[in-house]
């Protein structure tokens, strides 16, 4: 089997999905009321437990096995980096780095995202970063609404505020979440392709490998023109 065969998400959808505009401004009308499971409370305060309360935050959400978080961390030390998966499996496959080698400023944290980001915004905390690096990006038309950006919890990712950085291979998704956010915010964000010199995870490795087009949106949420 080779290793570069990754393939592009098949959709129908073509374009922005039709009820895309009309979801956000409901979910941005409507609070989020969805109670939150205490197990994922107990993640949050793993995740803080060794943050100094200084340092700036950088959320790495759905880290998958790690390796984004990890590079993150080393390339922010001033920086306390969570990342967070809601895989204890994949959480686990962070190898081969020995402990020794693991940066010291980062936690990794098992949680639901929906929880994570709600308790995180709730306790009025605020992002310097913020990273979604290839997300589940629910191809099929029917499954739009589990979309980060058409998800309920979206307001709540604006509240954390930051550097929010998107990234895929499926041009959909980031062309659907620049839409997203200029719906809420009022003005447009721009999103483009790029070259993964040098890959984060180890999607965008395999993503890259296969000849693919990689997608990204970086918009900065506390600075409105």
């Amino acid at each position: 089997m080779s290793y570069a065969n990754s393939r592009i998400p098949v959709s129908a959808q073509q374009g922005i999905h039709e009820h895309l505009a009309e979801r956000v401004h409901t979910h941005l009308a409507k609070p989020f009321c969805k109670p939150v499971a205490d197990v994922n409370r107990t993640a949050r305060d793993h995740a803080l437990a060794g943050w100094d309360g200084r340092a700036s935050l950088i959320l790495d959400a759905g880290c998958g096995v790690g390796h984004s978080t990890i590079e993150l961390a080393r390339a922010f030390p001033d920086h306390w980096v969570i990342g967070v998966d809601q895989s204890e499996e994949r959480l686990q496959r962070r190898k081969p780095y020995p402990e020794a080698l693991m940066p010291a400023n980062m936690v990794f944290v098992r949680a639901n995202l929906v929880d994570f980001w709600r308790l995180l915004a709730d306790d009025g905390l605020q992002l310097a970063q913020h990273y979604i690096l290839y997300p589940n990006p629910w191809p099929k038309i029917g499954h739009s609404g589990r979309r980060w950006h058409a998800h309920p919890v979206f307001p709540f990712i604006l509240r954390l505020g930051g550097v929010l950085e998107c990234r895929s291979n499926w041009a959909v998704y980031v062309a659907e979440f620049a839409l997203a956010l200029e719906l809420a915010h009022g003005y447009p964000v721009a999103w483009e392709t790029f070259e993964a010199m040098r890959p984060l995870t180890p999607f965008e490795r395999k993503y890259r490998d296969s000849g693919q087009l990689l997608y990204r949106l970086r918009v900065d949420l506390g600075a409105v023109p």
